[in-house]
């Protein structure tokens, strides 16, 4: 597989792009956004096993979200049935429930490494349990989360782009996982700029949250108003890992760009 090279203003193209695949069936999106954030907050219920699981069954929910904005951008109507279609050729869960596994071990790897330098410090900050200082705890945890994100992210650089190469391609799971870092190594300025871009989008749904009960709504009404709110943002984000892949491996960046000026046309 030969990963194309993007400028860096890509980063912000693939977000442009999942909100036009958004607004093209924003029920169905919707649907699995809320979806996707009610497994979340049930696995979060679940001590350890739930989120254990959750983490390995991300390959699963990915490559569901892919083929179902594939089918978008194809101007298929997605309909109840076709969600799970993609899981029901046998080798394909075979080979997503290995990457899940996979994803899960790094995920647990990064822990164990990010954690076990610093246990001591840990230990002494929580102490009997009875009289935590938060300070102190916040400072002892505050290089074990530091050391974990700079792995997660090359975890996911491993993980980005391996669900559609073994669920659409039939690639081996190492291949898989090294044409995936090849490709975001590639792309490093473009998924900065995706990053920072995502994280500013959260950052000012989280203000405009503050900025509604700062001028006197009540706090359920503004929970009320922004629930629907971070579910379309997800389910946007979600939209937008399809075009970080084709514009990539599939569809030529050129292509990608030429949709965005003629939809800015129209």
């Amino acid at each position: 597989m030969q990963a194309a090279t993007l400028p860096f203003r890509s980063g912000w193209l693939w977000i442009q792009e999942g909100g036009r695949i958004f607004r093209r069936q924003p029920l169905a999106m919707f649907f699995w956004g809320l979806l996707t954030s009610l497994l979340i907050t049930v696995a979060s219920v679940i001590p350890i096993l739930g989120q254990m699981a959750l983490i390995a069954a991300t390959p699963v929910l990915t490559f569901i979200t892919l083929c179902a904005c594939r089918h978008i951008s194809q101007g298929r109507q997605m309909l109840p049935g076709m969600w799970f279609e993609p899981l029901r050729d046998k080798s394909v869960r075979r080979r997503l429930f290995r990457l899940g596994l996979a994803y899960l071990a790094c995920c647990m790897l990064a822990g164990f490494i990010a954690t076990l330098p610093f246990l001591d410090q840990l230990s002494a900050a929580v102490g009997d349990g009875n009289n935590i200082d938060p300070s102190a705890l916040f400072d002892a945890m505050l290089r074990p989360l530091i050391t974990f994100a700079v792995l997660y992210v090359l975890i996911s650089a491993l993980f980005w782009h391996a669900p559609a190469l073994t669920g659409w391609h039939g690639i081996k799971l190492v291949q898989a996982l090294f044409y995936s870092m090849v490709a975001c190594w590639r792309n490093k300025w473009p998924f900065l700029l995706y990053g920072l871009s995502w994280g500013a989008i959260f950052m000012a749904v989280q203000f405009s949250g503050d900025m509604l009960m700062s001028i006197g709504l009540p706090a359920g009404l503004v929970q009320l108003v922004m629930v629907p709110v971070n579910i379309v943002v997800v389910a946007v984000l979600y939209c937008s890992f399809y075009p970080t892949y084709m514009s990539v491996f599939g569809v030529n960046y050129a292509t990608l760009q030429g949709e965005q000026e003629i939809e800015a046309g129209d």
